[in-house]
């Protein structure tokens, strides 16, 4: 039998802190491919990683459980083709980092269920991250979020340092009747000790998935790309009033821009109505100093762009959107 190579699969609702948690594992010494799922059809997240120099594959435009379903498993046969062709293995591990809106149940099952990659690959573990402060909303307005809950093997509850004591005690009371066999972990992101994640307690068995209808998400996202990018006062005085005016309609930002107040790239995250610090970001080779702001919202995309369009109108030039709908 081939050796098989372990996978991890890390899932969670929009903004839970998936590429965080993903950085921290990067940097843990094993030689790591990275398969990276984003829903809209600018990824930015392989740019939010520290470490470039790995074998990294991003599979945008769509959910890994829905419209690409099917770019999956070639991306696994290629990975291990290459493996089985390299006298000095190119990596000991694969991580899948999922769209925030996807489903672990199609993932499991093409890795389960394909016999080609089921003797290859072997399923590690499914880590499921929650944010804290808005965890228990997202459970009970998202089945997708649910999904990836109850499907996980280990839940990491992220953002303990935004959270309110009885929010924490909310979560665990609702996982407690989902997934109250599934272990529970409480960090911050910045504090945890991969070890204690990876050692988590794993199931014995597990169940294989249906072969359920494709997922219809409610979900669309609009890009805008700027040639020149605000200030970033200007930038985020916008995005803070774009966050209140949409609200809960507006459940994720993320994007990579570059500010002419600041020397180099910064990353823009917002999620759950909370607009975080920009982070600056180490300058790439390749950068082409096009900034680049992805948002995901709840409503049509048509509107969202007319949004978007009026808020950065006096943008000169001004920025060029693109719509990406489910």
């Amino acid at each position: 039998m081939p050796q098989p190579i372990p996978v991890l699969i890390l899932t969670g609702f929009l903004g839970s802190g998936k590429t965080t948690l993903l950085n921290r594992l990067l940097a843990d010494g094993i030689k790591t491919a990275v398969i990276i799922n984003e829903f809209g059809g600018t990824p930015v997240d392989q740019d939010l990683l520290e470490n470039q120099s790995i074998p990294m594959t991003v599979l945008s435009g769509g959910c890994l459980c829905c419209q690409i379903k099917g770019a999956l498993a070639p991306t696994l046969k290629n990975l291990r083709m290459a493996w089985d062709g390299s006298t000095v293995k190119p990596f000991e591990r694969v991580i899948i980092e999922t769209s925030g809106i996807a489903s672990p149940e199609p993932i499991l099952d093409t890795l389960l269920r394909e016999p080609w990659l089921s003797k290859r690959y072997r399923l590690r573990q499914v880590i499921a991250t929650l944010a804290i402060p808005s965890a228990v909303e997202h459970l009970q307005r998202h089945a997708e979020a649910k999904a990836q809950a109850v499907w996980a093997d280990t839940l990491l509850l992220t953002h303990a340092d935004l959270a309110e004591p009885a929010q924490l005690r909310s979560l665990e009371a609702y996982l407690q009747t989902l997934a109250p066999a599934t272990p529970i972990l409480t960090r911050t992101l910045a504090q945890l000790d991969t070890g204690d994640l990876l050692n988590a307690p794993l199931p014995l068995f597990r169940r294989l998935p249906a072969n359920a209808d494709p997922i219809e998400h409610a979900f669309q996202s609009v890009s805008l790309y700027f040639e020149q990018t605000p200030d970033w006062p200007r930038l985020q005085s916008a995005l803070q009033r774009l966050i209140v005016q949409l609200g809960p309609a507006l459940p994720r930002i993320k994007g990579v821009v570059y500010p002419p107040d600041f020397n180099g790239p910064i990353a823009i995250q917002a999620a759950s109505g909370r607009l975080y610090p920009a982070t600056p970001l180490p300058a790439r080779a390749n950068d082409d100093r096009r900034g680049r702001l992805i948002f995901i919202g709840a409503g049509p995309a048509d509107a969202l762009a007319e949004t978007l369009g009026a808020l950065f109108a006096d943008c000169d030039p001004p920025p060029t959107l693109r719509r990406h709908s489910n």
